[in-house]
């Protein structure tokens, strides 16, 4: 009998090309590499416009390993992962992603690993199809998160890897609607192990993320990762204050000495300006703080809604055996 169970969870979005491709190779790994092991395969859609929902319930009817979560409406990158992993009930939860970018043949690499000890095994990608300018962006966005964030970040790292059955169980007791994957891992994430790999060329041809989708992403990572930039905004706001004090009294004993040096009420005004802008720019870092702990406070809309849930019969059956034990 099988006594450990791995479960692939694939977020997928617009996958219509890959699924089938998708399936195969995982199939093959735990037919011929990891045949000890017991699986399931859950892809993941967040409401997809092509055909990605029509192949994975091909799939599911015809191999019951095989499961699928439909997203009632898109929800966003990062809300369709952090809850994907949720679902997988294996002893270990295998994230990948439905373009194939990511190879599924490290999986026993990472079972390997993961039988040693480590509960968290990922990998990080050494080589990408991603243009000169891309990369470099990449590297720049790193070193600021690395500089600003309160614990270092994991660099050039999407998700992709194994997580043991204690970590996944962390992820559930973050009520967070819109939490950085990359961020939860890189604090809670218990005895890493790191796998450099090449990235494949997507199969989908086309990234799903453009420029706003990656402004978005950066963001996400910098505001979730550190409070040092609103906190900057003070640290700014004082230092401007002490220099338009400085220049305040300098333009006052100016207009003393040398009256006839500015026209009547220009060093009012000047004064004025460079007052009232600190004192603006020093509430708005205060304000900025506030926002931050109440954001984290008072959010409570539910992360995903799911639509359709498929092949998940024996977990509706353990509630419903479960609901008659207690009534």
């Amino acid at each position: 009998m099988k006594e450990k169970v791995i479960s692939v969870v694939i977020p997928c979005y617009n996958e219509e090309k890959s699924v089938n491709d998708m399936y195969e190779r995982l199939l093959k790994i735990f037919n011929e590499q990891l045949s000890s092991y017991a699986y399931e395969i859950i892809y993941v859609d967040d409401f997809s416009t092509d055909n990605t929902r029509k192949e994975i319930r091909k799939l599911c009817d015809i191999d019951k390993h095989v499961k699928a979560v439909f997203n009632a409406t898109n929800f966003g990158f990062h809300r369709n992962v952090f809850s994907s992993l949720t679902y997988g009930s294996g002893d270990a939860v295998f994230l990948l992603f439905g373009d194939l970018q990511d190879p599924p043949e490290m999986l026993p690499k990472f079972v390997e690993k993961w039988e040693e000890g480590k509960k968290v095994v990922i990998g990080q990608r050494s080589k990408s199809d991603e243009g000169k300018i891309m990369t470099f962006m990449r590297f720049l966005y790193y070193k600021i998160i690395d500089w600003f964030s309160d614990r270092k970040q994991i660099s050039l790292f999407t998700g992709f890897g194994l997580y043991d059955r204690e970590f996944t169980e962390v992820l559930s007791q973050i009520d967070d609607i819109q939490p950085y994957f990359k961020e939860v891992v890189a604090e809670y994430g218990m005895d890493i192990e790191i796998i450099k790999y090449e990235q494949a060329k997507s199969e989908r041809g086309k990234s799903n993320f453009n420029f706003w989708r990656n402004y978005d992403f950066a963001m996400q990572g910098i505001t979730s990762s550190t409070k040092l930039l609103m906190r900057l905004a003070t640290f700014v706001a004082v230092i401007i204050g002490l220099v338009c004090i400085g220049i305040a009294v300098f333009v006052f004993i100016n207009k003393i000495l040398n009256w006839d040096t500015y026209p009547a009420g220009t060093a009012t005004l000047i004064i004025g300006i460079f007052f009232l802008g600190a004192i603006q720019l020093f509430f708005i870092g205060i304000l900025g703080e506030y926002i931050l702990s109440i954001n984290g406070r008072v959010v409570k809309k539910p992360r995903v809604v799911i639509g359709e849930k498929i092949n998940f019969e024996d977990e509706k059956k353990d509630n419903e055996e479960s609901y008659k034990s207690d009534c």
